[in-house]
């Protein structure tokens, strides 16, 4: 399936993989499991220079299991945003619920793992996010076993590119079920407190390789992004129920610093060909 046909129809939709309450797994899973969007359609489509954007909502509260925008290129070369199912669904998978167990790929091993690797060769994306969730530990006192969120994003206030993985299976009804992981590396300096693990961040620099450029050509990108482009501030535990949304998620708690004015959005698109 090429991203020109990665919108997800009404009765695909209903065979897409049923995925179990994932909201506990964000304070104990070494994982990228929750994240906010708040750019609206205008803004991303600048921002990342599309040629095509679906429709989408804005949340405070995504999490694995939903369908999410991400950017892909085209066989044309085109840029598009569609809506994927988050939880990669292999094209050769025999049973969907796979899905549930595939929100993440680590970065030191997505070129040879199976579930991976094709993907790492040929379908690579970018996942928009203002910011993302990791929940650390209490270390002191007698909330020394609760989990605290904390909401990560870039200080320049730009929407930031996480870099994932696509696929697209097919049901045996027939349809085509996209589907979509997040890449994880280890932490950075700032994170490393928070959480041993963070998501992939691309630099706008870097787009149109990790879009376009032979797989061999991109394995480098796969690091830590520095850890002075980040802020992070501890919020409400609320993010931790899926069900839970709304502005206030992201807002820092009394006491912490409050989120960074947004920089201007400015597009970063390359003109040159897909590889």
């Amino acid at each position: 399936m090429s991203p020109t046909s990665g919108r997800m129809s009404a009765s695909s939709r209903e065979e897409r993989p049923a995925v179990r309450n994932l909201s506990s797994l964000g304070y104990t899973s070494p994982m990228c499991g929750r994240y906010a969007l708040e750019a609206p359609r205008s803004q991303l489509s600048q921002r990342f220079g599309l040629d095509e954007c679906a429709e989408f909502a804005v949340r405070y509260n995504i999490a694995p299991g939903t369908d999410i925008p991400v950017v892909r290129q085209s066989p044309n070369g085109q840029r598009v945003l569609h809506l994927l199912h988050w939880g990669l669904l292999p094209h050769w998978a025999k049973d969907p619920a796979i899905a549930a167990r595939l929100i993440n790929a680590r970065g030191e091993s997505v070129a040879e793992k199976p579930s991976f690797r094709d993907a790492f060769r040929q379908r690579r994306c970018l996942i928009p996010a203002s910011g993302f969730y990791e929940w650390k530990s209490a270390t002191t006192g007698p909330q020394a076993r609760l989990k605290q969120p904390c909401y990560i994003s870039l200080k320049s206030g730009e929407t930031m590119a996480i870099g994932g993985l696509w696929e697209s299976w097919t049901s045996p009804a027939g349809k085509l079920i996209p589907s979509c992981c997040i890449i994880t590396t280890a932490a950075n300096e700032m994170m490393r407190p928070i959480h041993e693990r963070m998501p992939l961040i691309v630099a706008a620099r870097d787009w149109q390789d990790w879009l376009a450029a032979p797989a061999d050509q991109v394995i480098g990108l796969i690091q830590p992004c520095p850890g002075d482009q980040l802020q992070a501030w501890t919020v409400n535990r609320r993010v931790g129920k899926a069900a839970e949304e709304g502005p206030d998620l992201i807002l820092a708690l009394p006491g912490e610093a409050p989120p960074t004015a947004a920089a201007p959005v400015r597009s970063t698109r390359t003109k040159r060909a897909a590889q």
